[in-house]
């Protein structure tokens, strides 16, 4: 029974990334294109943590990790640039 909710929430999580990624590309402004880009980070996160289930390895919820905080820093550092122009003050 596990295995066709993975599979479902798969399926759930793929189509959320693919509407995310045409949000991307066909936006009105930039602001939405970073929200975009935030929400298919979460996304990508519970990709990696039900990939993690699936195979039963805690490999993939260290790369879950990773991929947050990179996420988190560059959400916030692209929020930053697109406020003031610059990064580093």
């Amino acid at each position: 029974m596990i295995l066709y909710a993975l599979w479902f929430a798969f399926g759930c999580f793929g189509l959320a990334l693919l509407c995310c990624l045409y949000r991307v590309v066909i936006a009105p402004g930039v602001t939405d294109r970073l929200l975009a880009l935030d929400t298919m980070t979460i996304n990508v996160i519970a990709l990696l943590t039900l990939f993690g289930i699936l195979h039963g390895t805690t490999a993939y919820f260290e790369a879950t990790l990773i991929f947050a905080m990179f996420g988190f820093v560059s959400t916030v550092a692209f929020a930053k640039f697109v406020l003031r122009g610059d990064i580093i003050e």
